[in-house]
């Protein structure tokens, strides 16, 4: 998962990201939550349901079924009731804040992106499960599950060195395309193209025939640009420019950010511009999964899931990895990492109780309802691929190949990334002046 930082501060601005559902590998979801709030929330009180049941604020729309199924299942086995508190996106955050700050925070609750939650680590609302990871628990996760979700000694927010998430899910981003659309055009769409250049020469038959070509959501376009940076730079590198080492004024990046010029001119972005606001991801899953608008979009593999939920009878799509550069110097790595998890109130008293059933929900018998149920790319190494829907199937095959970089775009950089993205699709601004931009942004930061 990738997690945006703010530099020198734990303090979340109200800026509203993320692909398939907000919180879902970036999104920084602030909502105004001030340091100095949480910071007297951890000052005391036990936070924690306090009742008989374990309570769950559950974040996912797309997973919510599943959650409650398994809920079912380990209160039938344990007797432990389960209770799960369907939040959603829309209302997750503010919802979380405020418990944090009457401290009635749930048992245990979801967790989103890195940056959201770093105020509720640093304020003692999460359990650091950092020694627990180190054991058999540990060993049962994709090794980039874990390095993802590691705050390291030098992360930007201050928060304390450890791990204080469990995932189920890997997730990655890349691109998913409408079947029948494409079949309609003389295109195979269980063949990824083999680059960009292909890929967009595919989109102009798309708007040739009279249907949207490509999509993506302006939240989105950090993951879109940083899933391309990596035919040009190496993950050391990316992290180099993130911390401000290396300048975004670089050759890599300016390569990377003609992509966007590119599909501009080829005339293949639909609509000629980039959705944005608080729901601009959302709106291009309902362009693509509900109103078959578009042939193809940029999303997070969490979007099968929302499309499981919002429009099940759509299952005709297929996805694959951001095709390579043309030009690219590098192996292209993806962006992903570790998606849908959980973090457990250390200050509940059934503390002991919810991290009891949070080791379940990620154990590899449970990792495969979810694989089925929701569906997902599981966290678990012992789950067997071979269940994994034929819609993740191209992401899947490359789930491997996912960007290790331990440190993340600053929360300016990437508010400025997403508007020169826009700005660039709208010829507003060049790929100098937008460079220059970021460079601004790292340096004010």
């Amino acid at each position: 998962m990738t997690r945006i930082h703010v530099k020198g501060s734990a303090d979340p601005t109200g800026t509203t990201t993320g692909p398939s559902r907000r919180g879902f590998l970036l999104g920084a979801v602030g909502a105004g939550l001030a340091t100095t709030s949480l910071a007297a929330c951890s000052s005391g009180g036990s936070g924690g349901s306090g009742g008989s049941e374990i309570v769950f604020m559950n974040q996912s729309r797309g997973q919510a079924a599943t959650l409650k199924k398994l809920a079912q299942q380990y209160t039938k086995q344990t007797g432990v009731k389960i209770r799960i508190d369907d939040v959603g996106p829309a209302d997750f955050v503010t919802k979380l804040q405020s418990s944090s700050q009457s401290r009635n925070m749930p048992d245990m609750y979801s967790v989103v992106d890195g940056h959201t939650m770093a105020p509720y680590y640093k304020a003692g609302w999460a359990m650091d499960l950092t020694d627990k990871m180190k054991g058999s628990w540990g060993d049962t996760f994709r090794p980039a599950t874990l390095k993802t979700t590691t705050f390291a000694a030098d992360n930007p927010q201050g928060v304390k060195p450890g791990v204080y998430s469990a995932h189920w899910e890997t997730p990655a981003l890349g691109v998913f395309v409408n079947a029948a659309m494409y079949k309609a055009v003389g295109l195979n769409p269980d063949q990824a193209p083999a680059s960009m250049g292909e890929f967009i020469d595919q989109m102009r038959k798309i708007k040739k025939s009279g249907k949207g070509p490509f999509w993506f959501a302006a939240s989105l376009s950090n993951q879109v640009i940083q899933s391309y940076a990596s035919n040009y730079m190496t993950d050391e590198e990316l992290n180099a420019t993130f911390v401000g080492d290396n300048s975004w004024k670089s050759e890599g990046w300016r390569k990377t950010l003609q992509l966007v010029v590119d599909l501009r001119d080829a005339g293949v972005i639909a609509t000629g511009s980039l959705p944005s606001g608080n729901t601009d991801n959302p709106n291009v899953e309902k362009a693509f999964f509900n109103t078959q608008g578009v042939a193809a979009i940029f999303d997070g593999t969490s979007a099968v899931g929302v499309a499981r939920a919002t429009a099940p009878d759509f299952t005709d799509f297929r996805s694959f990895p951001l095709p390579k550069a043309d030009d690219g110097t590098q192996t292209p790595r993806l962006v992903g990492g570790a998606a849908k998890g959980a973090a457990v109130n250390p200050r509940s008293k059934k503390a002991a109780e919810a991290l009891k059933f949070l080791k379940w929900l990620t154990a590899a018998d449970q990792q495969q309802t979810w694989a089925t149920g929701v569906p997902l790319i599981p966290s678990a190494r012992a789950v067997s691929g071979k269940n994994i829907p034929k819609q993740l199937t191209g992401i899947a095959a490359d789930i491997s190949h996912i960007q290790l970089v331990q440190n993340q775009i600053l929360e300016q950089v990437n508010t400025a990334l997403q508007k020169g993205t826009q700005a660039l699709v709208l010829k507003e601004r060049s790929v100098d002046q937008v460079l220059g931009d970021l460079d601004a942004a790292q340096k004010s930061a």
